[in-house]
């Protein structure tokens, strides 16, 4: 379903008043809106359930990269303090603490650790920041830095190690997702951190977003009706040597790379526009008009500011020449292949290509499954999780999927990668009322999940669709949320009481007048209260780190990550498992053993043993 302008308009509406109204989530949302206005506090805490901390909690920041930087620009001062950072490459450790200038939206994303905290230069910020390289040594000294836990944005096949060792030292995790590069690893982590009684918490943020709180509370109460069929996708527009997953490299690591001249015609590039405005602004600064003069100069001593910062940031990027990544168990690699012509060829991989670009080979990554389509699988579970009904103090209780069938093809790019240029999938879960012994009946009770991941064409962008009998509901970008009475897109739709349920109808097919008119009225009361409730609708990062600081402040049982462990190895299974099940092109049921933490079960047939982990 491809929506215009118009379509999207009412969709938007509709959710918003269906999530304001009394039959929904009036009260709550209206509280919400009180409280947020009186004390201008993000809504984290209203939502999930956690408050201020008395002490922020020291953390180690390890993996200073693309994601690393993301979740150091989400971090909040008041629940965390950044002891020490860990990054084996001098661009990531640059970008931690100066943030990335390269456009206005990475900015935005990645601000670095000095706006975070108020610092004016890396000398000063490097006072209250100790940086290490090999992420060991950030955790070997992690009691005498005073670090009570890290965050990990490691390369995916680092993720277990690391947090292995981690909570061996006695520290809490938080670590990015995938949870780890396979089950076994998975399995390591959740029985360790419980062995040590830690905290082990995984970056799948939407149980954090609260668009998604938002829907799964309208598929709880019923608006959708029967859910039947999600399909979800995440395309994008991605091709040779203009992929966001083959960042370009020093030109000293690898001459012959297709890329290899990129940074350093940029830099050049770059250094001759910052001197024409050096002289633009040398003029200005003769400029007669002191008014026109003030401007001028303002306006263009911004601009250098900016190229300063670019040129500062694409040396540091060049800078990563020195890494030695052989030294970090980076591997070189010869891949033999045919050309066009059918010549014999060769594509030559040295360590530091595997180091930068993790995410594009299968020793390092997991492709698509594990960066994209963990994310959309693991929506699709929460919403499937509503379905059932089953939601506890931390979140809803996890329903696992049947079976995958999936494929894999590699269409697009040449051999300079091991992961699939597309990913297309289909699960069944089981429905509420599923029932496997009812093979005339309630076996057949299932909700299909489709998913593709494609490169070489970003129509769509990403999102989810849920298809319910009564109701559609539509997602994009983590961001907007819309909702439609069946097929039409057209029409304004509200939610209302049926019992302890709601029922979502269109307005105009409500009679006679006068419920009409007050329908009318009470949706734009409630669409009112919605917009104001979703307002601030971020993509949960800041709230999942905030959740985190908060439960260690407040140890209990009772307290702990929206998504933890064991649902982290929920999904890292499903990512997993349809990997597995693209490159063999067959059908894979699941095993219930495998989600399980304290069976040895795993999908890849190796038993977990923490024994195997060095101390």
């Amino acid at each position: 379903m491809y929506l215009g302008s118009e379509e999207k308009e009412v969709g938007k509406a509709n959710f918003c008043a269906a999530i304001g109204s009394k039959a929904v989530r009036y009260d709550f949302l209206k509280k919400q809106v009180d409280q947020s206005l009186a004390s201008k506090k993000g809504l984290g805490g209203y939502y999930y359930g956690y408050g201020s901390v008395d002490k922020p909690v020291r953390v180690g920041v390890i993996g200073t990269g693309d994601e690393g930087n993301v979740l150091i620009g989400a971090l909040n001062p008041n629940y965390m303090e950044v002891a020490a950072i860990a990054d084996i490459r001098p661009y990531n450790v640059w970008r931690a603490f100066n943030g990335d200038w390269y456009s206005p939206a990475a900015q935005a994303a990645r601000p670095g650790l000095m706006r975070i905290y108020g610092w004016k230069t890396e000398d000063e910020a490097r006072k209250h920041v100790k940086v290490y390289g090999a992420y060991q040594d950030l955790i070997r000294n992690a009691k005498e830095d005073g670090v009570e836990a890290i965050i990990i944005a490691l390369p995916l096949h680092l993720h277990a190690p690391c947090a292995v060792m981690a909570m061996k030292a006695g520290l809490h995790v938080l670590t990015e997702k995938l949870m780890a590069h396979s089950v076994r690893e998975c399995k390591e982590m959740v029985r360790l951190a419980q062995q040590q009684k830690l905290y082990l918490a995984v970056g799948h943020q939407r149980h954090y977003n609260i668009l998604y709180d938002n829907a799964v509370e309208l598929i709880r109460k019923g608006v959708l009706g029967d859910l039947h069929y999600i399909r979800a996708q995440w395309h994008r527009g991605n091709l040779p040597d203009s992929d966001s997953w083959k960042m370009p490299m020093p030109r000293d690591l690898k001459p012959t790379d297709s890329l290899a001249d990129k940074l350093e015609r940029d830099q050049a590039k770059w250094s001759e526009t910052r001197a024409q405005l050096q002289k633009e602004f040398e003029k200005a600064q003769k400029e007669k008009d002191e008014s026109k003069r003030a401007r001028l100069i303002k306006q263009i001593g911004d601009e250098l500011s900016l190229w300063d910062k670019k040129l500062a940031q694409i040396a540091a990027q060049i800078s990563d020449k020195s890494v030695e990544a052989e030294k970090y168990g980076y591997t070189d690699l010869k891949i033999p292949y045919r050309d066009a012509d059918g010549s014999q060829k060769e594509y030559h991989r040295p360590p530091a290509e595997e180091l930068i670009r993790w995410r594009l080979w299968n020793r390092t990554g997991g492709g698509l499954m594990a960066e994209l389509g963990s994310h959309q699988l693991d929506a699709a579970g929460i919403f499937i999780a509503a379905s059932h009904g089953s939601v506890g103090k931390n979140g809803l209780k996890p329903v696992h999927p049947l079976n995958v069938g999936a494929a894999g093809n590699r269409p697009l790019f040449p051999p300079d990668r091991d992961c699939e240029d597309h990913v297309f999938c289909v699960f069944e879960f089981p429905a509420k009322d599923y029932d496997p012994k009812d093979t005339m009946n309630k076996a057949k009770k299932k909700i299909g999940v489709q998913y593709a991941s494609i490169n070489g064409n970003g129509f769509g962008g990403y999102g989810e669709t849920v298809f319910g009998t009564e109701g559609t509901l539509v997602l994009e970008t983590e961001k907007d949320a819309m909702l439609f009475k069946g097929s039409d897109t057209a029409a304004k739709a509200q939610a209302r009481p049926r019992g302890d349920r709601a029922v979502l109808a269109n307005v105009a097919d409500i009679t006679p007048a006068e419920v009409q008119a007050k329908a009318e009225r009470d949706r734009t009361e409630a669409m009112a209260v919605g917009i104001l409730a979703t307002l601030p609708a971020e993509r949960g990062y800041a709230e999942e780190l905030e959740h985190f600081a908060w439960c260690i402040r407040n140890p209990d049982p009772e307290n702990q990550p929206r998504c933890d462990g064991v649902k982290a190895m929920g999904d890292a299974i499903i990512a997993l498992v349809t990997n597995t099940a693209a490159r063999k092109g067959q059908r894979i049921d699941f095993d219930e053993q495998w989600f399980d933490p304290a069976s040895d079960e795993t999908p890849e047939g190796e038993k977990p043993d923490l024994s195997r982990y060095s101390d």
